[in-house]
């Protein structure tokens, strides 16, 4: 499909999404969002896909959300009468649930929803030359996306408190010391990193139990007890003991060649998927 605000490449297991928007530094604005959750739904009901990149076309990342209305940006007017979800956190949610794995590749600067829509993403790339700012409480406005949620829960309390209460900006270096990044390549490097974590993913692992085990890491992180994840570990366990990726994936560990997996996460999760249930939007 032709998109407007973004670009799609499939490279044979993986999809590239790059944010495009260039002449404005890819801000995210309605066309966008609208964009990134149709090709997130693409992205899991396609079996042949089994990860997908996230990248910035030009200098930037994503300068976050367009203020092409000025001041008035972030006002509803008057005449609303409902809170309106956030744009950002509707994205993020989306993300949140998605069954592929998520890598983002931060080519530049990374602002405001440009950074807290990757909070959600698996794993966090960077190049030299990305820059990155919670600059929310600078423009008089508070952290969105549903970053309150994930900020703290990947880089801990103090560290995102430094970045949202300062709104300063700060290099990709810094990103990495405060584990918002895993790691800082050089920037014409970037993208062949990014593939080669993807590549690695597809060529060597069973695409259900990908999917399953990014559910299980992400919907654990609000337990309240181990026993929670214990419970429901032990639940995946027995379904998947069962089925073919496990038979194919100990009988190539000692027959000693590649696996050769069949079951595809749209199709073929077994139960308890979903075990969670997604409380309503109720302000």
């Amino acid at each position: 499909m032709a998109y407007k605000t973004i670009e799609t490449e499939r490279r044979d297991e993986v999809l590239l999404i790059t944010l495009s928007r260039e002449q404005r530094l890819n801000a995210f604005n309605h066309a966008m969002l609208d964009e990134l959750l149709e090709v997130v739904d693409e992205l899991d009901a396609d079996d042949a896909l089994r990860a997908a990149i996230f990248t910035g076309r030009g200098r930037a990342f994503c300068a976050g959300a367009d203020l092409g209305r000025g001041g008035a940006t972030f006002d509803r007017g008057k005449a609303a009468t409902e809170v309106p979800r956030d744009g950002g956190g509707r994205l993020t949610t989306r993300l949140f649930d998605c069954r592929k794995p998520l890598i983002a590749a931060l080519n530049g600067p990374a602002v405001g929803v440009g950074v807290t829509m990757t909070l959600p993403m698996d794993i966090r790339i960077a190049s030299d030359r990305a820059r990155f700012g919670f600059v929310f409480t600078r423009r008089g406005i508070v952290p969105e996306a549903a970053s309150s949620w994930f900020l703290p829960r990947l880089v801990g309390i103090s560290q995102a408190m430094e970045w949202v209460a300062t709104g300063r900006l700060f290099d990709a270096e810094e990103a990495r010391a405060g584990r918002l990044i895993s790691r800082v390549v050089p920037h014409d490097d970037l993208l062949e990193a990014a593939f080669a974590l993807a590549r690695e993913i597809a060529d060597n692992t069973s695409g259900a139990a990908v999917c399953l085990a990014r559910q299980m890491m992400w919907k654990m992180l609000g337990a309240a007890h181990p026993m929670q994840a214990h419970s429901l570990d032990s639940r995946v366990l027995f379904q998947l003991g069962k089925l073919p990726d496990a038979y194919e994936g100990v009988q190539a560990f000692l027959e000693k060649r590649p696996a050769r997996f069949t079951m595809r996460p749209a199709r073929d999760l077994p139960p308890p998927y979903p075990w969670w249930e997604t409380p309503p939007f109720d302000p």
